[in-house]
């Protein structure tokens, strides 16, 4: 017998609990109270790069408890980066999409979580509707990775939440989370992200609404990928370019940027190679330096946008200015 999607999708959230993802401290109120005193926020943020108008969506916020997620670190040296910047050791972290507007079509840079971790997210069509659009109005999506705190939202229920878009994933994460011999040779604690990549992705690669691209050419005017992998073994970036502005979208290369910002190397259980998503992102960072650009990042507070720098031995977020004008030239 089938099981619906709904079946399939429920294990995320207890696999989410016994990772710390879903888990509160005792200095944080249950789940349900939080819900009950959700602040209601805008949810989306929009800025100019050049003739891409991108638009930052929000799907909410999860507590992650840190301590418990993050790898290859030194004794005390988490609850040390925490404190230094003001933040408790289970932190809420926001997960974040971003929409291009972009020579007529709406493209999608991941599609959040539905509701899949809980009521704090699964925000992500109600932010875009606040932006003046519905999920039948997208032409694309680009998937950085098939996990599903951005996959999850492609389906809404057993219906595709974007039924006119084109789901845009790298070859090899394609490779990876759909072939049964890739499924064959993971470890037991991969097994259920399987599950949940079928799940979401699944149906559109049933009917051919996916198209798995490799890395040599431009997905889009000005809209090209970037080979990131580590994190999953397709993880990918996305750059836009315009007028001489750049925007880089990181996916997943960064969860705790209190720590990872000082110390690179830290990695997360999430991560399928820890050792490769640690030398990504730390090749990222050096890039991003050098060459100025925007980031755009999921899991960095919202909106996620802002630049980086070099400070000494670690490095700095500086997050966007907030503006409310375009300067028209």
């Amino acid at each position: 017998m089938k099981r619906s999607i709904k079946s399939v999708l429920r294990p995320a959230v207890a696999l989410a609990i016994s990772l710390g993802f879903l888990s509160f401290s005792s200095h944080t109120v249950s789940a349900q109270t939080a819900v009950n005193a959700t602040l209601l926020q805008a949810g989306y943020y929009r800025m100019q790069i050049g003739d891409f108008e991108v638009i930052a969506l929000s799907d909410g916020t999860i507590p992650q408890e840190l301590p418990k997620l993050l790898t290859n670190t030194r004794p005390g040296e988490i609850n040390k980066l925490l404190t230094a910047d003001y933040l408790p050791t289970t932190v809420e972290t926001s997960v974040n999409a971003y929409l291009i507007k972009a020579d007529g079509k709406l493209i999608l840079v991941d599609a959040g979580t539905a509701g899949n971790y809980g009521p704090t997210l699964g925000h992500l069509t109600n932010s875009l509707a606040a932006v003046g659009y519905k999920p039948e109005q997208i032409d694309a999506v680009l998937i950085t990775h098939a996990h599903i705190d951005h996959t999850g939202g492609l389906m809404n229920g057993d219906k595709m939440t974007f039924p006119n878009a084109t789901i845009y994933l790298s070859k090899p994460e394609v490779d990876f989370w759909f072939t049964e011999k890739s499924k064959a040779a993971s470890s037991e604690a991969l097994k259920p992200y399987f599950a949940y990549a079928e799940a979401t992705v699944g149906p559109y690669l049933k009917v051919g609404k996916v198209k798995a691209f490799g890395y040599d050419e431009e997905l889009f005017p000005g809209i090209k990928p970037i080979a990131a992998a580590g994190h999953t073994p397709g993880h990918t970036f996305y750059a836009i370019e315009s007028k001489g502005q750049k925007m880089v979208f990181w996916g997943d290369i960064m969860h705790a940027a209190a720590v990872q910002l000082t110390d690179p190397s830290v990695t997360i259980v999430y991560d399928v190679d820890a050792k490769a998503a640690a030398a990504t992102r730390k090749k990222a960072f050096a890039d991003a330096v050098k060459n100025g650009y925007w980031i755009a990042s999921d899991h960095l507070s919202f909106p996620g946008i802002g630049h980086l720098k070099a400070d000494g031995t670690k490095y700095e977020w500086v997050s966007a200015n907030y503006s409310t004008y375009v300067s028209v030239q």
